[in-house]
């Protein structure tokens, strides 16, 4: 299974805050792995992507394979954590378990995404295949000719 240009409409190459880290794990704040969580979450650049395929976060879930990088390893070899993951803390990737929590998520590191404004006003230019990556300034554009 793979993701193609159209499987992402919005991107995002960054160094996460730790403002962007502490709202985006606050359901972990008392746990245990809270602050290595956070450290490592800040330690480099990240690519972020608002996924928009069908049934996106079931395939994603599935590309990720186990939280559990130990499990990955081993049933799980040829998926994101199986190949890259280090430690359950240090996975290499994370994906929105339900909708509720992508558009969570996606207001933390999309501030200016609208929702409701892509349904009504760029969704058919996605579908018609008029979304461009400029993989230099990693931009998605929509041709709207």
């Amino acid at each position: 299974m793979s993701l193609n240009l159209r499987s992402f409409f919005r991107s995002r190459r960054t160094t996460i805050s730790r403002e962007e880290a502490e709202l985006f794990y606050k359901e972990h704040k008392d746990k245990f792995f809270y602050n290595r969580l956070l450290t490592f979450m800040c330690s480099g650049p990240s690519d972020i992507y608002i996924l928009t395929r069908h049934d996106a976060i079931a395939k994603w879930r599935r590309m990720m394979g186990p939280t559990k990088v130990y499990q990955a390893q081993y049933n799980a070899q040829d998926t994101i954590r199986g190949m890259f993951g280090l430690s359950d803390t240090r996975n290499a990737t994370h994906g929105s378990d339900s909708t509720e929590s992508a558009k969570r998520e996606i207001m933390i590191f999309f501030k200016d995404f609208n929702i409701n404004k892509w349904y009504n006003n760029e969704e058919t230019f996605y579908n018609l295949g008029r979304l461009h990556f400029d993989p230099i300034s990693f931009v998605h554009t929509i041709d709207k000719t």
